[in-house]
């Protein structure tokens, strides 16, 4: 059986806040951090926008991503945002 896993960034409407986070279900995920349901860092600083994410077929590679993208300073983490979406919108409608 395929899995597919994801590494994903939430953002602040204001994009001054910044989570990031990995899942097996991209959708359900940012549909509990919309709704507050994730509680936590998300809600405390309503990051809510899906700014952005990647996929991997193996989670010990989702996971050391998630870890390395964790240890980067904020600029690299833009830039790296705005490789796929320097508008900053929310693509959550894209994976619905």
């Amino acid at each position: 059986m395929y899995n597919t896993y994801y590494v994903y960034m939430m953002s602040s409407n204001s994009n001054k806040a910044l989570y990031i986070g990995v899942t097996n279900d991209l959708v359900r995920r940012v549909r509990e951090h919309k709704n507050g349901i994730s509680g936590g860092f998300t809600l405390k600083y309503s990051c809510h926008k899906l700014v952005y994410y990647e996929s991997f077929s193996d989670i010990e590679q989702a996971i050391g991503r998630e870890k390395v993208l964790k240890g980067w300073k904020r600029f690299r983490k833009d830039a790296l945002i705005d490789t796929i979406n320097p508008e900053r919108r929310d693509l959550y409608e894209d994976i619905v």
